[in-house]
């Protein structure tokens, strides 16, 4: 009873301490509902004030980045790296360029890569960063200048053995490029450690652009197996259409899966004859254009579902695996409440928190498989970790042995999780197991380092 109050006070001193960061709160909840237990068994935790100190950001970096648009005319945005925790490691974490990038949201995202970092078992901290910039309709110029801007500041804050940066939504390797060479201009070095997403002739990894959407299949096909199902014949949904979810969809069809809905701003398309990816690919990463397209050129029974979500798809037909891979909060509890109908044995986040609280309460007590987003998409990040170690030895890894390990790193976090979940009495519990897992990791590090 103790522990519970320790973890409500600490609750409620984080949320005054952050006020208006709905998504950091949200995160922050959802990890200490897991932590009763591991309180009761683990008093130091407490006598450190770990709780306190983890929910507490090492640094936070705010900055202005002026730039210059293709018609002369003086842009400003506004930059920010979050360096949560490097207990375990040089902060890791993504970049994200989208107009609503907030403090709170590189918070939100930042804390939840402390703990999907350590299930990795790999020597990396937790960090995140980012910009209210939109690249969407900007030209290769103007993405250029931005990025200059972004890292004229941001260089003096990252290195490979402080803070290593990639991608994530609206950062790829156009992105990863600029800002690269922005960095090797200012340091005068080429420190290929510095970002993860590189262009593979210059220092990148194989498998970094498949690893997320990869891992989250790799994942779910673990705990599918628990059950004794696989993908072979399943039917599937993925929400998005971008880098994971595509790649996500790739695997899931070499799998023997059938995909039969995506989606994008605009809406989500319906496929029941299964998603022609190639056509997907093309009109998403070539064409660039909306995914209304894919219906109107697919044809047959292919539909589009304008301003729908994909969990919004009616169909007669079952849904056996359900992987949100779009954005935060996309899964809502009534959408939950579908998928539970549809028959859905098994979700699994590709994304960053895409389930809502009620959604996620909805799955578990309906007894559906469901995996958090710190655990199933955890792929990325440790392909990263493997990007820099090919970095740091100078050298450079093939497709299948890059994959290979990426999958035995998505096996032993599903191992982890599990054998976690059994440990503190909650078997298939993949939540608890992870939030547990992640923590303890963590907080046996910040314990060995002392009060820093």
């Amino acid at each position: 009873m103790q522990n519970r109050t320790t973890i409500e006070d600490v609750y409620a001193a984080t949320l005054q301490r952050n006020p208006g960061e709905v998504e950091f709160h949200q995160a922050v909840r959802e990890v200490f509902d897991s932590l009763g237990r591991v309180l009761d068994k683990h008093p130091q935790y407490v006598q450190a004030s770990i709780l306190e100190r983890i929910c507490e950001p090492e640094r936070q970096i705010i900055f202005r980045v002026p730039w210059v648009d293709d018609h002369g005319r003086v842009q400003i945005n506004r930059g920010f790296r979050v360096q949560f925790n490097s207990a375990l490691g040089p902060y890791k974490g993504g970049l994200r360029f989208h107009p609503t990038v907030l403090l709170g949201t590189v918070k939100f995202l930042g804390f939840e890569q402390v703990f999907k970092n350590a299930l990795t078992g790999m020597p990396i901290g937790g960090g995140k960063g980012g910009s209210d910039f939109d690249p969407k309709g900007r030209s290769d110029g103007e993405i250029m200048r931005f990025c200059q801007s972004f890292m004229t500041e941001a260089f003096r804050h990252i290195g490979e053995y402080t803070d290593v940066p990639a991608g994530d939504i609206g950062v790829g390797a156009r992105e990863i490029g600029y800002l690269f060479g922005q960095y090797k201009r200012i340091t005068n070095r080429y420190e290929s450690g510095v970002l993860t997403g590189k262009g593979v002739t210059w220092g990148g990894s194989l498998v970094r652009t498949e690893a997320t959407g990869y891992g989250a299949v790799y994942f779910t096909e673990h705990m599918l197996a628990t059950r004794g199902r696989s993908f072979d014949g399943a039917r599937v949904l993925v929400s998005g259409s971008g880098n994971v979810a595509v790649y996500a969809i790739e695997k899931v069809h070499a799998l023997g899966g059938t995909v039969v809905g995506a989606s994008d701003s605009s809406g989500a398309i319906h496929d029941p004859d299964g998603i022609d990816l190639d056509l997907l690919r093309d009109i998403k990463e070539r064409r660039r254009e909306r995914i209304s397209v894919y219906a109107d050129e697919r044809g047959g029974r292919a539909r589009f579902l304008p301003g729908a979500a994909v969990w919004d798809i009616e169909s007669e037909e079952r849904i056996d695996v359900a992987l949100p891979c779009a954005t935060q909060n996309e899964l809502s509890e009534a959408q939950a409440v579908k998928l539970v109908a549809a028959g859905v044995v098994a979700v699994a986040e590709g994304a960053n928190m895409p389930t809502t609280p009620g959604a996620i309460r909805v799955l578990r007590e309906a007894g559906v498989l469901f995996a958090p987003g710190k655990a199933a998409n955890a792929g990325g990040v440790a392909t990263s970790a493997l990007e820099m170690q090919q970095n740091a030895s100078r050298d450079s890894w093939s497709f299948e042995h890059t994959e290979e390990r990426l999958s035995e790193i998505m096996a032993g976090i599903h191992e982890r999780t599990a054998a976690t979940a059994d440990e503190y009495g909650v078997p298939g519990d993949y939540v608890v197991g992870a939030n547990i897992a992640g923590f303890t990791r963590v907080a046996d590090a910040m314990l060995a380092l002392g009060v820093i």
